[in-house]
């Protein structure tokens, strides 16, 4: 299938993402918008269907106030190319999986529709765009959704040249450094403020813990963790003592550094209560 390519001024060539959500803004219901992350805007699409091609499914983490959550991404081929994100505990996540795991050629276009349910709730359904017939599965608590996720994407690669040519997004979730993780996974134990860190790297000219030297990722660990102690203990000293040796020395031997934070943190509340 050859797309015509139109001259001319455009928009650039990346994907629309579409968030599902039954809310109302300005006095109009909507089930799915776009978000413009530069004006810090919802912006409400009106339309409750969305007719093309699927492309690819594909499992998305996300974090949202400080915990990874899950995204299901659906990848639609039509006018543009459309992602569909939702979460993939979603009502609207299972219903659409259950209506696609019934689908074997994934060349013909589909219509997603999204549904209003009852406390908020979202739906979908899915349709053959040609016949407008509804594809339907009946529920059951005893689906596996890994094995129907990972069937329907084995379809979709099977069929990837059935269908039009698209821009191809990257696989997602990439990769995480080592000092990213580092960062986050103790940021989050110690439930420490995420733009915190970020106004630190920014001061360190850098975006992301991966690109500075290990020295200076110790400097950050050892900040958050003195951080979260200054309530913790009547002499700032004493914490940063005890950091020394519970935390610092016992990595240095061998110690996993979450376990050794913890175990220090766990120390200073025992001292705070009076129990050492």
């Amino acid at each position: 299938m050859v797309t015509e390519i139109k001259l001319g001024l455009c928009n650039p060539p990346e994907p629309i993402y579409l968030y599902v959500k039954n809310a109302e803004l300005g006095g109009e219901s909507y089930l799915w918008y776009h978000y413009d992350i530069d004006r810090e805007k919802t912006i409400p699409v009106l339309q409750r269907a969305l007719t093309g091609y699927l492309s690819e499914l594909r499992l998305t983490t996300k974090e949202f106030k400080g915990k990874d959550n899950l995204k299901l991404d659906i990848v639609v081929s039509a006018d543009e190319l459309y992602v569909i994100r939702t979460g993939v505990e979603t009502n609207f996540a299972k219903s659409f999986l259950l209506a696609a795991s019934l689908i074997q050629d994934f060349s013909k276009p589909l219509i997603i529709v999204a549904n209003a349910g009852d406390e908020n709730t979202v739906f979908c359904n899915l349709y053959d765009a040609a016949s407008k017939t509804k594809i339907y599965r009946e529920w059951s608590r005893d689906l596996d959704w890994a094995t129907i996720i990972r069937d329907i994407q084995i379809l979709l690669t099977g069929n990837s040249s059935t269908i039009p040519s698209t821009p191809k997004l990257s696989v997602v979730p990439q990769p995480v450094h080592p000092q990213d993780l580092r960062v986050k996974n103790i940021r989050t134990l110690l439930d420490y403020p995420l733009d915190l860190v970020r106004e630190w790297l920014q001061f360190q000219d850098t975006n992301s813990p991966s690109q500075l030297h290990i020295s200076k990722i110790d400097e950050l660990v050892k900040t958050m963790c003195l951080a979260w102690a200054a309530d913790k203990c009547d002499y700032p000293n004493h914490a940063e003592s005890l950091y020394q040796h519970l935390v610092v020395d016992a990595v240095a031997s061998g110690m996993d550094e979450l376990t050794a934070i913890n175990g220090w943190m766990q120390q200073l509340q025992a001292a705070k209560t009076g129990a050492v």
